[in-house]
């Protein structure tokens, strides 16, 4: 296993050309993460393992791809269960607090099926419709809403308010683990959406 750990820092700003073309291409994707302190004291990191796929020990992770195509799909396998979350979050996200869904810089949905966003609880999956362990878990974005997917069937629990440029985010603590589905899904994409395409500028 090759262990990826490090630090989510902000891009440097540079001053924008007057064209730029923008070229959209599939690639491997890979997380930046970010060690949660607990009460300041460092507490655990979390581990990414399997080249990018796989991610367990304590803390939040971001995709290092911003989803700027239309329509996105991505999923997670919930290898252990404990407490996790999942969805899309801007660079401004706090990785250090989880669970994340606390302010208006992430939207996840928790382990409990609860959909946050700011806070809020913005929707939920049905009781007898929480992912357990083995669980394909399919999230679709189209800078609007947020739906999940559990085994490929629609839970039907949209949730929105998230604005900005969003990245995949994940977190775990509790033994969690859940591996990361960027292509070669398990689930076929519903109608228009597909794999994140990575974005490259060209002066």
């Amino acid at each position: 296993y090759h262990l990826l750990l490090c630090k989510l820092r902000e891009d440097v700003t540079t001053a924008v050309p007057e064209y730029v073309i923008t070229v959209f291409f599939t690639g491997f994707h890979r997380w930046k993460c970010l060690h949660q302190a607990r009460g300041g004291t460092g507490g655990t990191d979390v581990v990414i393992v399997k080249n990018g796929r796989r991610i367990c020990g304590t803390g939040g992770c971001l995709a290092n791809a911003p989803l700027h195509q239309n329509k996105s799909y991505f999923e997670f396998k919930i290898q252990s269960t404990g407490i996790w979350g999942i969805g899309v979050a801007t660079q401004k996200a706090n990785l250090n607090q989880i669970p994340l869904g606390r302010d208006v810089h992430s939207l996840v949905m928790r382990n409990d099926g609860a959909l946050y966003y700011n806070n809020e609880e913005k929707n939920r999956l049905p009781a007898n419709s929480l992912p357990q362990e083995g669980d394909v878990v399919g999230i679709t974005y189209d800078h609007v809403e947020l739906n999940v997917y559990l085994n490929g069937k629609n839970m039907h629990c949209p949730a929105s308010g998230i604005r900005g440029t969003v990245y995949p985010v994940v977190y775990v603590d509790d033994s969690a683990i859940l591996d990361c589905q960027f292509s070669e899904f398990y689930h076929t994409p519903p109608p228009g959406f597909e794999k994140i395409l990575f974005e490259q500028q060209i002066f």
